[in-house]
């Protein structure tokens, strides 16, 4: 089918094709597209043009480049949310109709990195306690998850697969999290993560590193999570001021 016929960039037509027969089933989740060339006889465009819509769908994680063996479709993220509002993992997943779990790998106290005692300061880390555990949908692996918290404010001892660490910390030394200053990047092959969540080896993760305040702006708990891009994505809205 030609799509010569709209007045956009030719480039832009094309994701908007590929994205509507991926919507529509055409192409489904891990499917093969067809050859660069059939595609652009098909639609009706120069490869060169193929090519660019091609590199903005895969940035865009609706598709990926294997060289040497194809493009394929990507699996359409299970759970979409703002990052606007401090939420757990827990409610995101129950938000979405799935049922929440976890499983804690280990546990340990650690010596602080200079990096991790200039994120705490002002406060004087000495020690850290250091979690490692993943969150389950439905049983199934969706993000891995390590948290770092002075040592003290959370019982290792007593920790259960269904605790929240935030609610522990409230409850065991009067520390309630109310917000957090979170950074976003795209993280790529790590054997061990990848491992454990199950993961496709091209499939990149979704790392948010989080440092959470007291209402005081004391730094009481600092987390990486990673999170499967292929179960998760994440918006955040803006406002014209």
């Amino acid at each position: 089918m030609s799509i010569k016929a709209d007045s956009r960039h030719l480039y832009l037509q094309v994701i908007d094709e590929i994205k509507r027969d991926i919507e529509n089933g055409s192409y489904k989740a891990k499917q093969k597209l067809p050859s660069e060339f059939e595609l652009a006889k098909n639609l009706g465009v120069s490869r060169a043009t193929l090519r660019e819509a091609l590199r903005i769908l895969e940035e865009d994680n609706v598709v990926t480049r294997r060289h040497g063996v194809g493009t394929f479709v990507n699996q359409k993220p299970m759970f979409s949310s703002g990052i606007e509002q401090l939420t757990s993992v827990t409610d995101m997943i129950e938000q979405f109709g799935k049922n929440p779990g976890s499983y804690y790998l280990s546990t340990d106290i650690v010596d602080p990195t200079e990096e991790e005692r200039i994120t705490f300061s002002p406060k004087n880390i000495k020690t850290l306690a250091m979690i490692e555990r993943v969150r389950t949908a439905d049983d199934h692996p969706v993000v891995f998850c390590i948290d770092k918290v002075p040592e003290g404010y959370i019982p290792l001892d007593q920790l259960k697969n269904e605790d929240s660490l935030f609610k522990l910390m409230e409850e065991h030394a009067n520390k309630r999290v109310t917000y957090a200053v979170t950074y976003i990047e795209p993280i790529s092959y790590h054997e061990r993560i990848y491992k454990i969540l199950n993961c496709n080896p091209e499939q990149p993760l979704l790392l948010l590193k989080q440092m959470h305040y007291t209402e005081d702006d004391e730094p009481v708990l600092y987390s990486s999570n990673y999170f499967r891009s292929d179960v998760f994505s994440f918006y955040v809205l803006r406002k014209r001021l």
